[in-house]
């Protein structure tokens, strides 16, 4: 019995040790998860439950033109905010912050009020604000740096550049789209607080610094910007349009000089709606309308929106045409004023007169409808679309900017032979802007694609570069020949034919005219465009102007040609593309120059009358009695037809 007895309570000791060591297992391998696996994310919560942080904005970084000239810049403001658990009188706080800062009380009280460790009031705080801020004293309110964008051109490319939001995000254009470049981290403020959320006064506050952006250096020229958007601006008011845009690249590389949309907005008030009648009546419309409203102010037309490209698309046709041999310069043609394609009888733009007999240059030249009809009949409709393809009116350019729309073309099973007429001249089908000059790239650079682009490298503060965009050749879609001939051609467009208007002495220029009737046919609605390159033998320039429904006379060759010459009297010289006169033209008075004078400084009645004696012409901005600079600058060569801009604010 005793025996009995002993085992059992050797049996319990030893159930008892057993449940000891489980324990003692249990708890070591509970405290090794604890202090290994857990250790670090109980830390940051013991961290976070004793420490109030506030973030510190990075400073974005600039984006400068192709000559480092400043585009964007971020400058130094200040950021309000409070830590609920700090504030002694929630009243008085929001008193004075709603007065200081020009906000609402209510709304202001709310924020001061909410039970979270760290609320923003208020950002991009003008730094002399927030200093009498900070000198205050206020328990809880808390005054950090922040970073405000600016753009010193205001207007100036602005759906190019594009803006950022309040927390300096990109939201469209180049801002958007190299927003990892620019953005930069934040930083913090850590500052450790007791048990009731009170700053311990007895520890620092302990810094991270953020760390700043990089820099976009653009392939924008700020000189071509402003002579695009300048003459740009006449034309739109002048002709009562509805819409204008000129864009201008180098066909060799793709490098985007300028890109030109009017109307535009101001990139200093982006949402600000830039029209007036709209302006006026805009609490009367919902949150989602005015949002409407602005995007499409914000809307880029050039790349984000198709179009009939009209008679400027001829150029393509005479390209595939040039390349399949189906067409030589010499090539006769007989222009009756129409022609009957299928049953369908499609005009030409002369009817009811023709254009008689011509051969294939002087088709080009006079922009014949029925010159280019017969052109694409002999290709067959396969290979036309074959070639629109090539072209890469069916594919995105893929430039450097979002939002980019593509073509939109016949399925090519269902291409008729009415279908293909009208294709011919540019009618019947949509594309971009962008798509156009792209394409026509190709066909004056010796026959390959390019892509257009505004990027051209990050740099640091020091300047040192940190990355290079590099942009291949792209396919080969026409031979050399082909080009040469081309260039040929649309150069005689110029001297000879519709695009005449844009002749401008001692230079060769290439172009095409078009002139497109917008849908439903029959609205009275055109697009004036016009296709232009220089000098026509080694092309260093290629423009495209575009005016939008125009009012009264809306020929492409009438409306947009001279807005193509203006642009390229001053893109010209400026690029160092020297003139070279025959006899003739060594006799026209515009080829005379005349050093610019200094106008700075004059009053505007002294100034205009240093230009009449000198026979300067002048055009005034602003309304302001003296002159405060001037544009070309002084003791520059110019035309003597050419104007000179006088600022006088």
């Amino acid at each position: 019995m005793q025996k009995e007895v002993s085992i059992s309570i050797k049996r319990r000791i030893l159930i008892v040790m057993i449940c000891f060591f489980v324990a003692i297992v249990g708890v070591s391998i509970r405290l090794g998860y604890v202090q290994i696996i857990e250790g670090k994310i109980l830390q940051d919560r013991a961290l976070e439950q004793h420490t109030r942080d506030r973030l510190i904005a990075p400073t974005r970084g600039k984006i400068y033109d192709r000559n480092l000239e400043i585009m964007a810049q971020s400058g130094s403001v200040s950021a309000i905010g409070v830590v609920n658990a700090q504030i002694k009188d929630a009243e008085m706080v929001s008193k004075i912050l709603s007065e200081r800062l020009d906000l609402d009380y209510n709304t202001v009280y709310k924020k001061v009020t909410k039970r979270v460790a760290f609320e923003r009031i208020v950002t991009k705080v003008d730094k002399e604000v927030a200093d009498e801020i900070r000198n205050l004293n206020l328990p809880g309110v808390k005054v950090d740096e922040d970073s405000k964008r600016f753009y010193p051109y205001s207007n100036l490319a602005s759906h190019t550049l594009g803006f950022v939001g309040k927390d300096n995000q990109g939201i469209i254009g180049l801002e958007v789209k190299y927003d990892a470049y620019l953005k930069g981290s934040p930083g913090k403020i850590l500052m450790e607080t007791n048990g009731k959320g009170e700053r311990r006064n007895e520890v620092a506050e302990m810094r991270t610094n953020p760390i700043n952006g990089n820099h976009l250096v653009t392939t924008i020229d700020v000189t071509l910007q402003q002579y695009a958007e300048q003459a740009l601006e006449k034309v739109v008011q002048m002709k009562g349009a509805k819409r204008g845009a000129i864009i201008l690249l180098n066909p060799q590389n793709g490098e985007i000089y300028a890109l030109a949309n009017k109307p535009d907005f101001n990139l200093n008030e982006p949402f600000t709606i830039n029209n007036e009648e709209l302006l006026n009546s805009w609490s009367m419309y919902t949150e989602k309308e005015q949002q409407e409203f602005l995007n499409q102010m914000w809307r880029n037309f050039t790349l984000n929106d198709t179009y009939e490209p009209g008679s400027t698309f001829k150029i393509f046709t005479s390209a595939a045409g040039l390349e399949e041999k189906v067409v030589s310069e010499e090539s006769s043609f007989n222009c009756g004023g129409s022609r009957v394609v299928a049953g369908r009888t499609i005009k030409c733009w002369r009817s009811p007169r023709s254009h008689g007999n011509q051969n294939f240059v002087q088709g080009v030249q006079n922009s014949c409808n029925p010159v280019f009809m017969e052109v694409a009949e002999r290709l067959g409709a396969g290979k036309f679309y074959d070639y629109m393809i090539k072209f890469g009116f069916k594919s995105k350019t893929n430039i450097d900017l979002p939002g980019e729309a593509i073509g939109i073309l016949h399925n090519k099973n269902k291409i008729g032979p009415v279908e293909l007429a009208t294709m011919s001249f540019g009618q019947s089908f949509q594309i971009t802007p962008m798509q156009l000059l792209t394409g026509a790239s190709a066909l004056v650079n010796g026959g390959y694609m390019i892509t257009p682009h505004f990027g051209k490298e990050i740099i640091d503060d020091t300047g040192n570069v940190i990355e290079v965009f590099n942009y291949e050749k792209g396919r080969q879609i026409i031979t050399p020949g082909t080009s040469e001939r081309l260039k040929k051609i649309l150069e005689s467009v110029v001297s000879e034919g519709t695009g005449n208007k844009s002749y401008i002495p001692g230079y060769r220029i290439g172009g095409k005219t078009a002139t497109s009737q917008k849908l439903p046919r029959g609205s009275g609605k055109y697009i004036a465009s016009f296709l232009a390159f220089a000098p026509s033998e080694n092309p260093v320039i290629m423009g495209l102007v575009i005016v939008d429904e125009p009012q009264g006379v809306y020929y492409g060759g009438a409306i947009a040609g001279p807005v193509m010459k203006e642009v390229f009297e001053n893109a010209l010289p400026y690029l160092k593309v020297e003139p070279i006169y025959n006899e003739k033209e060594l006799e026209l008075d515009e080829i005379k120059k005349v050093d610019v004078p200094n106008f700075a400084g004059m009053k505007v009645k002294e100034a205009k009358e240093l230009a009449s004696k000198q026979n300067i012409m002048l055009q005034i901005e602003g309304s302001g009695e003296y002159v405060v600079s001037q544009f070309p600058l002084p003791n520059e060569s110019i035309n003597k037809t050419s104007k000179i801009i006088l600022y006088t604010e």
